[in-house]
């Protein structure tokens, strides 16, 4: 089949996956896939890495089979290779997206030489900023207003107003966009940037503790200019990180430098964070992005057509921006599965074909909708024990691991509070849920066995 085909098929496979993973799995393992050929029998995927391939066929082949069967509409096998010209790139990620061991320091600085290779002016470090992230493609409404004044205020000023900015939203809104847009414009007036997730952060601290290389990872974030952290969230529980990052912090704010950090909740509510560092993410300026009303989806949707060059009819942009509301990365998600699916088809986008692909799309958003019951039943399940043992107060040490493994799931996959997750657990104080999801948080990355555990506990919950 010809390779423009290959590539629609997999772009409606990729729309799929979106809507049914949660986001960090999709960024890890997916987000830089390719659908390269296939013919009557099976379906070729290429990844980045011998172990992205592993992984995908350990983890993610059924869902990815059947979606390419859906796609395609016929019984295809699928299978995985590394993409040409990486077959020997290190890869050193777990299972999670953490550091399954050290990187090697020779490993670890040509693949930081190459990144660094990538960034303009070359004698600054750092981030290749993503093009379609700026603030003229950000579409502005009232729902992200302050949001993106305090961004662009930051991007031309550095370091002279809003200091730290603290950026929250659910998942979706814009927070991402909106660093990579600081990033396009702070890096055009000459200064050094870094854009790291806390992953990352947390990753390169890891590695350089490993190497002996820690003064080169304090040279490598406290010298630019301008810091972009994203998702803190994921940073909690891990004390050692949460050190680094202080005096990170601290050094930066000292110098004059911009950060600018963003979450998925407030300061505040980032209950395993230190309180030092939750204090300093509130000197400068909280802004919060809610999801965009009814006129913002449909300039969103309006906007992402103009830029793929479709012609799209006003009745069916309103008739997806009424039908979903929850975020931009799923107003988007739609759009693509649409567009994807009328190119394959060779027909336009109807009213009539948008109800149908968005009556499709509903069954499968409640077919992977996951719920605090749920995850609880998954986890007793795993661990052959009764979902009331989880609620009682016994205190075997296989009940509490469990429990605490329930604690750590409703806070991270449900985005639940401590005081949330106490009352579902049968009525415990939040103190409880802190310290045995942090528990769980802090040893996931050292126990292979319990890492193993809570990877095939998140998979029976998405199956």
């Amino acid at each position: 089949m010809n390779e423009q085909s290959t590539r629609e098929i997999w772009k409606a496979v990729l729309g799929e996956l979106q809507l049914q993973l949660p986001r960090p799995t999709f960024e890890t393992w997916l987000k830089q896939t390719d659908g390269v050929s296939y013919d009557e029998h099976q379906f070729i995927v290429e990844a980045p890495t011998p172990f992205a391939v592993a992984w995908l066929e350990r983890r993610m082949y059924n869902a990815i089979q059947k979606s390419v069967e859906k796609v395609t509409e016929r019984p295809l096998d699928v299978l995985f290779r590394v993409k040409q010209g990486q077959e020997t790139q290190d890869a050193s990620v777990s299972l999670t997206g953490q550091a399954t061991g050290l990187e090697s320091a020779e490993a670890g600085q040509e693949r930081q030489d190459r990144n660094e290779a990538l960034v303009k002016p070359p004698a600054q470090p750092a981030t290749v900023f993503n093009p379609k992230y700026t603030f003229d493609s950000f579409v502005v409404g009232p729902s992200n207003q302050l949001a993106y004044s305090a961004a662009k205020a930051v991007a031309d000023a550095p370091g002279k107003s809003y200091n730290p900015l603290f950026l929250y939203s659910g998942v979706g809104l814009g927070k991402t966009h909106l660093l990579h847009a600081i990033g396009h414009t702070a890096s055009s007036h000459g200064l050094t940037v870094r854009y790291v997730t806390s992953e990352q952060f947390t990753n390169d601290f890891i590695t350089s503790i490993g190497n002996r290389t820690t003064e080169a990872f304090r040279q490598r974030y406290r010298s630019v200019e301008v810091l972009l952290l994203d998702d803190v969230q994921f940073m909690s529980g891990k004390e050692q990180t949460h050190e680094s990052f202080f005096h990170t912090f601290n050094d930066l704010h000292n110098s004059g430098h911009q950060v600018v950090i963003t979450s998925d909740r407030p300061p505040k509510a980032l209950a395993m964070l230190q309180d030092r560092l939750r204090s300093r993410f509130e000197w400068g300026l909280l802004a919060d992005i809610q999801p965009p009303d009814l006129e913002t989806r449909m300039a969103i949707l309006l906007s992402k057509a103009r830029n793929l060059g479709v012609r799209v009819g006003e009745s069916v942009i309103e008739l997806i921006a009424k039908r979903v509301h929850k975020n931009v990365r799923e107003l988007e998600g739609c759009l693509n599965r649409m567009i994807a699916q009328t190119d394959l088809l060779s027909t336009p986008i109807t009213v009539q074909s948008a109800a149908r692909i968005l009556e499709e799309m509903t069954a499968d958003a409640d077919r992977h909708a996951i719920d605090p019951e749920r995850i609880l039943e998954a986890v007793a399940a795993h661990f052959r024990v009764a979902t009331d043992a989880l609620l009682a107060r016994g205190r075997t040490q296989k009940i509490a691991q469990a429990r605490q493994v329930a604690m750590y799931l409703l806070i991270n996959e449900l985005e639940m509070t401590p005081t949330q997750v106490g009352r579902f657990l049968g009525g415990r104080d939040h103190a409880t849920v802190i310290h045995g999801a942090g528990k769980i948080n802090g040893e996931i990355n050292e126990d292979t066995i319990l890492r193993r555990d809570v990877l095939s506990i998140k998979e029976s919950i998405f199956a």
